[in-house]
């Protein structure tokens, strides 16, 4: 399993202390969907030159221009670009094939809970998807591990977010996810290298 940290609702410096606290334990960075908007491609040039050998992803959430917007995150240094799944087949294999040989395209699951969907995004050459608890769904709780069991005889890889922290960190990580992603839970923490270090810490266990 990997360690995903969430950047989001951050400021520029906020964004650059934490990484400075938390770097030897995160696997991959994730630029979130608000500090794109705030900070625009740059911030993902600059995350780049500043953490070489990180895999970056660029939580862009593209729903339409496919092709341009994979285009944009790839070109300004990230690995790992976000579409949702909700997108038009269109739209996805745009990005599947603009992404080939540059990056890899997570298929965004948010709002969707149903093998078929996931049959079908298979079938169009998916094998990267999020199942994702958003914001706005966490007043009902976040992320468990019944949550995506229902993925876990699908062959894709599959990340999960929303709403980690460290008292769920153990039951999820039984449920196996390839990628685990944590925002507040290590980016709000009192001491977030400490956070990082237990997360990571249990999802190597």
């Amino acid at each position: 399993m990997k360690l995903q940290l969430a950047l989001d609702r951050l400021t520029r410096n906020e964004i650059y202390k934490v990484l400075g606290e938390t770097e030897a334990y995160v696997d991959i960075i994730e630029v979130g969907t608000g500090v794109i908007k705030e900070y625009g491609m740059e911030l993902v040039r600059d995350l780049r030159r500043r953490h070489p050998s990180h895999k970056i992803l660029a939580d862009m959430k593209t729903c339409d221009a496919g092709k341009s917007e994979t285009l944009q995150a790839l070109e300004a240094g990230a690995d790992v670009t976000t579409v949702m799944a909700f997108s038009s087949e269109e739209t996805i294999k745009a990005c599947l094939e603009t992404a080939e040989g540059k990056g890899e395209v997570m298929i965004d699951l948010l709002g969707i809970k149903n093998l078929e969907k996931v049959d079908d995004l298979r079938k169009i050459g998916v094998d990267f998807v999020s199942l994702h608890i958003g914001k706005d769904q966490q007043q009902d709780g976040g992320i468990s591990r019944e949550n995506f069991s229902f993925l876990s005889d699908k062959d894709v890889k599959v990340a999960v977010a929303g709403g980690v922290n460290l008292g769920t960190i153990d039951e999820i990580a039984v449920g196996n996810p390839d990628v685990v992603i944590v925002g507040s839970g290590i980016t709000k923490a009192s001491n977030p290298k400490e956070a990082a270090r237990k997360f990571k810490k249990a999802i190597s266990e």
